[in-house]
């Protein structure tokens, strides 16, 4: 998903919900941090929108009937929104008040509050799957992110599992 694509999948989730800010948390809240083409985060055609306020998950069932994957938007322009809900990523404490707002001319009016590069990374070490990984290294070698500051993140993670805290700790030391 290219610049235009996230855009335009941020203004069709604010018309849904009738909101003007939207949370992303998945791979493509990199858009709001870089202004260069990042292959890896551009592999996938979907990104994961949450309200910023949705205890209930409805407003996420509601992004996903509208134009989540399978839905008449993705079969028109062959990308969608994954509704979420914040508690679907397991992120660093504090990490709201680290969001870095995106708001162009492309969004028509809606702000994305995108996941800080820093926590989007732990974010995706913790889940820890072929994609997610590639995209760490992706960060990394393009050095968009500091071990340090991984490091800090990493301890700020509340509640979880020693034997993933030590896999995502050898991955930010290791690679």
């Amino acid at each position: 998903m290219n610049k235009a694509q996230f855009e335009h999948t941020i203004r069709a989730a604010g018309s849904i919900l009738g909101d003007s800010e939207v949370l992303v948390i998945g791979s493509q809240a990199i858009h709001a941090s870089i202004d260069f083409k990042l292959d890896e985060a551009e592999r996938s055609i979907e990104v994961d929108i949450s309200s910023l306020n949705d205890a209930d998950g409805s407003k996420a069932d509601l992004i996903d009937g509208s134009i989540g994957e399978l839905s008449i938007f993705q079969d028109t322009f062959g990308y969608y929104a994954q509704g979420v809900t914040p508690q679907t990523a397991t992120l660093p404490d504090g990490w709201r008040g680290r969001l870095i707002p995106y708001l162009t001319p492309g969004t028509n009016g809606v702000t994305a509050h995108c996941l800080e590069p820093h926590d989007l990374w732990i974010s995706k070490a913790i889940a820890g799957r072929p994609k997610d990984r590639e995209f760490c290294r992706a960060l990394i070698d393009r050095n968009l992110i500091e071990t340090k500051i991984l490091r800090q993140r990493l301890e700020m993670t509340a509640s979880l599992n020693p034997a993933v805290r030590k896999k995502v700790s050898g991955f930010i030391e290791h690679g």
